[in-house]
């Protein structure tokens, strides 16, 4: 039986036309992929969000692969940056079609993708592969205030870094910053880059290319081609080129290809008027020429055409125009960032600068320009580089390999191999916990002996595994837990209470069930404990608002992020992992080391130590004393 497997890519289809503000690389990326799985032998149906009315819902697209418009929100082009509130319409869609002819596996591509394979799993236990083609953390650390993705991106890759069966990193800077700057697994983590397609992209004689483009055979010319928008760096370019008509004294046109319609329009895509205002200011406006977006069986021309091919954006996740660029035998400037690091070698097919650097660039440019045997060293090389390996046959194996290994594990051949990785996730945060949350336990451990000192209680609060665990906790309180002569001490686990819980959420609401249970039991010098994996309960929330209102102390015990409910805890003991199996072992051990501390404290006259402090807190006098 042939392997069904989901590519979902909520924004980017395999149909649109390139060179749009959100169309580029991984519009290339899901459709080439799609294409090579169908020629393996796979049957792939690639999701992505509807748009155009005039689309049918279901396209057969090539050999075994489908393209099928998921309704998410209205059928028309929203920007991606708006999409998220869109994902659980795309998610139940999907799912949809998973239950009627179940998938083997789902590929999701980008964050918002990566979101409804999360939900898929949860829901139909089906595993799922990761490419993230772009990290937000990354992105807000170049781009600050001008991003326009929603605050919850963060939160949402990091819970995909920690479900995801496999993560594809498309160069060693990604693996890197997954590893860096979300923590990810480095066993589940596999490089495998973008490729080129031969049969689109290979070398035309540049005379001939210059012909059917039009373009004058004597000016040597610079190709800019890629998505219109700021971090491209394009300014960079056209101010080098300033630099090298002025200083260098090498005349050049610069060719940028790009935009949202076929002829180059300012109000369509509001960056070329930008750029065009750059290149007036600069005094190169004449030497400057737009061209509009271009189809795919258009580029190689421009690419053969061209001298040199320069890419140098602010940062690139991958970067496929460069190796386009070489395929074609066109030397390449790029930035030194990414994956143009990775596929671009340095002084071998071309230049690597740093980016907004045109003073560097224009004088990489004048080498490339002037120097016709280093042109044709960086040409032989880029062309053998890329063909050993950057294809889309040497990607769609690579991929088809990862998925089989996902698979096999997910049968059952490595159960071994999934009580090791448990165990291992489940070691490493015990190691983080130790590292970080002494200091916070031993602060929370204080608060809670001090409440029992002065004769208050301690209310505690939490949903599905977080109230099992808090009625864990005030059993061990009221009952025992290592001193069996020590007299009850008073905590209450408002889950407990079954009749409350049930009458107010039935006639009221499930919100704030706490917080009543907080307004009509707690007193100023007692104590409310919050358990939230997330920090996001809203009704560990609003127990806390109404404790705050009572001059109540409150303790969180979180993970993840801390959610909304550490802005309102007094203290809080946060696990470092986004992980809940992980979060929810962690919050059982921190409750049992609270325990200890807290009876040592009260019946054996030991000290709690802070940072700030060290102190013996009173003893808890025995009704024989």
């Amino acid at each position: 039986m042939k392997r069904k497997i989901g590519l979902i890519s909520e924004h980017a289809s395999p149909l649109a036309t390139l060179g749009g503000v959100d169309s580029g690389g991984q519009n290339v990326y899901v459709g080439e992929l799609a294409r090579q799985l169908g020629e393996l032998g796979y049957l792939v149906d690639v999701f992505t969000r509807w748009d155009d009315p005039r689309m049918p819902q279901i396209i057969t697209w090539s050999n075994n692969v489908r393209v099928i418009h998921i309704k998410a929100g209205p059928i028309a082009f929203i920007r991606k940056e708006d999409l998220l509130q869109y994902m659980d319409e795309f998610t139940e869609n999907v799912i949809g079609f998973a239950e009627s002819d179940p998938y083997q596996l789902f590929h999701a591509n980008f964050w918002m993708s990566g979101l409804v394979a999360c939900q898929i799993k949860a829901r139909l236990g089906i595993p799922f592969v990761i490419t993230f083609h772009a990290l937000g953390k990354i992105r807000l650390l170049h781009q600050g205030k001008a991003d326009q993705f929603p605050s919850q991106r963060l939160e949402i890759e990091q819970q995909i870094v920690q479900e995801a069966d496999q993560i594809i990193a498309e160069c060693p800077q990604d693996q890197e910053d997954l590893i860096a700057h979300y923590h990810a697994d480095a066993n589940r983590i596999t490089i495998i880059p973008c490729g080129i397609n031969p049969q689109q992209f290979h070398p035309v004689d540049p005379q001939l290319a210059r012909m059917m483009l039009n373009l004058d055979p004597s000016e040597k010319l610079i190709l800019q081609l890629g998505r219109m928008v700021p971090r491209k760096g394009v300014e960079t370019v056209i101010e080098a080129l300033a630099i090298l008509i002025k200083r260098c004294q090498t005349k050049a046109r610069l060719l940028i290809v790009g935009g949202d319609s076929d002829q180059p329009d300012p109000v369509q895509t509001p960056e070329i008027g930008r750029l065009v205002q750059i290149a007036q200011t600069q005094g190169v406006g004449e030497w400057v020429t737009f061209i509009g977006r271009k189809g795919r069986d258009q580029l190689k021309y421009y690419y053969s055409a061209a001298d040199v091919f320069v890419s140098t954006p602010w940062y690139e996740p991958f970067g496929m125009t460069p190796l386009e660029a070489m395929a074609c035998g066109t030397p390449v400037i790029g930035s030194r960032v990414g994956g143009i690091k990775y596929s671009v070698v340095d002084g071998k097919t071309g230049f690597l600068v740093p980016p907004k650097t045109p003073l560097t660039l224009a004088e990489k440019l004048h080498e490339v320009l002037t120097q016709p045997q280093l042109h044709q060293i960086f040409r032989q090389n880029a062309i053998r580089r890329v063909s050993t390996h950057f294809t889309w046959t040497r990607v769609g194996q690579a991929v088809a390999t990862l998925y089989e290994k996902v698979l096999t594990r997910n049968r059952g051949e490595g159960q071994i191999a999934i009580i090791e990785r448990s165990f291992t996730s489940s070691l490493e945060t015990i190691r983080k916990s130790h590292e970080l949350l002494r200091l916070p336990i031993l602060k929370a451990a204080q608060a809670i002996a001090e409440v029992f000192t002065e004769g208050g209680k301690v209310l505690i609060c939490g949903n599905g595994g977080s109230a099992s665990q808090a009625q864990h906790f005030a059993a061990e309180f009221v009952g025992r837990f290592m001193d069996e002569q020590r007299p009850g001490l008073p905590v209450i686990a408002l889950t407990a209470d079954t009749s409350i819980l049930t009458a107010w959420s039935n006639d009221y609401s499930y919100d704030r069930v706490f917080a009543r249970q907080v307004e009509a039991y707690g007193k100023s010098g007692d104590l409310v404990i919050g358990l939230s994996t997330s920090g996001n309960s809203a009704n560990v929330i609003k127990a806390f608002q109404q404790a705050r209102a009572k001059n109540i102390t409150t303790i969180a015990i979180l993970g993840k992020s801390g959610g909304e409910l550490i802005d309102h805890a007094d203290l809080h003991i946060l696990v470092p992992s986004y992980d809940t199996q992980r979060i929810q072992e962690l919050h059982i051990q921190i409750l049992h080391i609270l325990c200890e501390l807290v009876e040592t404290a009260l019946l054996a006259q030991t000290p709690i130590e802070t940072a700030s402090t060290v102190r013996i807190l009173p003893i808890m006098q025995s009704e024989s004393a």
